[in-house]
């Protein structure tokens, strides 16, 4: 089952230009590490403020031992120090692809 991290940010328009670079070499940092399937950096439609970063892990192991890399640490960890303080790793419950369609994953949470 995987792991979907989801971090939000609100930046005012001024700041966006520096944010954007910060956010890149987060990223980067993060998709290096072994697990990651996926990364996204987005901006909300309607409200240009409000940014998040997205990344999906294989698993809640390849998530933690991401997020204590030393190279994570030093990319990464700041700009997450910047993000909305709410819940951010979620586990995939229900999942859709074209080739395999719907595919249901029992909670690790018990």
């Amino acid at each position: 089952m995987g792991v979907l991290a989801v971090t939000r940010y609100v930046v005012p328009e001024a700041e966006a230009p520096a944010f954007r670079a910060q956010a890149d070499d987060a990223l980067a940092a993060l998709v290096a590490r072994p697990g990651c399937t996926g990364a996204w950096l987005g901006r909300a439609i309607d409200d240009p403020a409000l940014w998040t970063l997205t990344t999906s892990w294989e698993s809640v192991g390849a998530y933690r031992r991401a997020l204590s890399n030393a190279d994570v640490k030093l990319r990464a960890v700041p700009l997450m120090y910047r993000c909305v303080d709410e819940p951010t790793a979620f586990e995939d419950l229900v999942t859709w692809d074209p080739a395999g369609g719907v595919a249901r994953h029992a909670s690790d949470r018990g």
